[in-house]
């Protein structure tokens, strides 16, 4: 009588794949390299484009600030300001987010009951699907009125430090308002990277605090967000990025000014993007080529950003 071992029957012939799965990986395949070749497609143009005005600029386009006439003649552009009020703007925006983003996300997922954490969670969500400009709408024609009063508290009181000293603008229309705009349009996105990954802690490590004896807050210091600080900074840094990226809420608010401030309740600092809106329709030879040139400067600051971002979610380690 002969036998035959089951482990064999069931293995399917060497070298035979099933069209569906074939179909499959080389769609995924070529996906991953058509979205490679955008990106490269993306950076050769702005190359090729920036390449005239940053041959023919009389002046050190990364350190200076100077942004001169759209004319063929000796040319001077700088980004310096340009970038610093980029960068500025999207700090603010990060520091006030974060921690209101980080809260929002521990009540919906640990203290509010199921029907109210599905309302404030659509809510959250929903003010991702905001245009921008209606946020900028929003910022000059409501939130800079209401602002004065309390910039003006914030001398008084804060003076001493630099950042808050005055004189105060009397419009409203700062980089700290432009931050606040920011941080609501980049809530949502650090909201849900957040709550998503407290939703994901393991229930023994919270149940195990818990019979320690630990609170509810004890539990979450010790379990919850250890386990979610990684999600918790891509989420920032993917934040950070849509707000280094912003344009007309930023153009709608700030008044344009090639400067590098440190004052922000004064008018003053304008970003990469919203310079380029306001700047691009009337520009002309040399300076449309200087404007994709300050397009380069923040397609690289977001790349960096986005691939840092991508690096810590990728080396996020189980919790132990």
């Amino acid at each position: 009588m002969t036998t035959t071992d089951p482990s064999v029957t069931a293995r399917e012939p060497q070298g035979k794949r099933r069209v569906g799965d074939v179909v499959f990986a080389n769609s995924a395949k070529g996906s991953g390299i058509l979205i490679l070749a955008i990106l490269a497609g993306v950076a050769a143009f702005l190359i090729g484009q920036s390449y005239d005005s940053l041959a023919a600029n009389t002046a050190n386009f990364f350190t200076s600030s100077e942004w001169g006439a759209n004319t063929r003649e000796a040319p001077a552009f700088g980004v310096a300001a340009l970038a610093f009020g980029t960068v500025l703007a999207a700090a603010i925006a990060l520091i006030i987010a974060t921690p209101i983003a980080i809260g929002i996300a521990l009540f919906i997922v640990y203290y509010a009951p199921r029907r109210v954490a599905a309302v404030l969670g659509y809510v959250v969500d929903l003010l991702a699907a905001i245009p921008s400009v209606v946020y900028g709408l929003w910022g000059i024609g409501w939130l800079v009125v209401q602002l004065v009063p309390f910039y003006a508290s914030l001398e008084t009181y804060l003076g001493w430090i630099p950042f808050f000293s005055g004189p105060v603008s009397t419009t409203g229309r700062t980089m700290l308002t432009v931050g606040i705009v920011l941080a609501v349009m980049i809530l949502p996105i650090i909201t849900a990277m957040s709550r998503d990954v407290f939703q994901q802690v393991p229930q023994s490590h919270r149940e195990a605090a818990l019979a320690l004896g630990a609170t509810r807050w004890e539990m979450i210091r010790m379990a919850v967000l250890p386990f979610g600080r990684p999600g918790i900074i891509g989420g920032a840094m993917l934040g950070l990025g849509r707000a280094l990226g912003e344009t007309m809420a930023v153009a709608m608010i700030l008044s344009p000014s090639l400067v590098i401030s440190w004052f922000l309740l004064q008018s003053g600092n304008q970003t990469i993007a919203a310079h380029i809106a306001l700047q691009y329709p009337e520009a002309t030879g040399y300076g449309v080529s200087a404007l994709i040139s300050a397009g380069l400067v923040l397609f690289a600051i977001t790349l960096v950003v986005n691939m840092a971002a991508r690096f810590v979610v990728s080396r996020r380690k189980e919790f132990a």
